[in-house]
């Protein structure tokens, strides 16, 4: 991940609706949630879900696929996972370890 992207990353999430719905995402998974449940989960319009969907698998947060008639979307593992890593890379001068339990459970998550 290079900084533009990580730029864009972090700008689809600074948006109240979009990281709950992130987040939510991250909860449920691959097998994610369809469009019109993650409206009503994060009391957003169906437009405005939709909207804030688009700018989230813009920035390679989430991927959005068929389901008969409907989209499912679920978090993309490996644009959250690089975002992290390029966030979290140069912790404590390379060293992890120093930087506490959090960073070495992310990295062993995202692996």
């Amino acid at each position: 991940m290079n900084e533009n992207q990580a730029v864009t990353a972090l700008a689809a999430l600074a948006h109240p609706q979009r990281l709950a719905i992130f987040r939510l995402l991250v909860v449920e998974g691959p097998a994610g949630l369809p469009a019109s449940e993650i409206a009503e989960s994060v009391k957003a319009t169906p437009t405005g879900a939709s909207f804030h969907l688009k700018e989230l698998d813009r920035a390679g947060l989430i991927r959005g696929t068929r389901d008969g008639r409907f989209i499912r979307y679920a978090v993309h593992v490996e644009g959250m996972r690089q975002l992290l890593t390029y966030l979290t890379e140069d912790c404590c001068r390379g060293n992890p370890q120093l930087c506490g339990s959090t960073i070495k459970k992310v990295r062993s998550v995202c692996k």
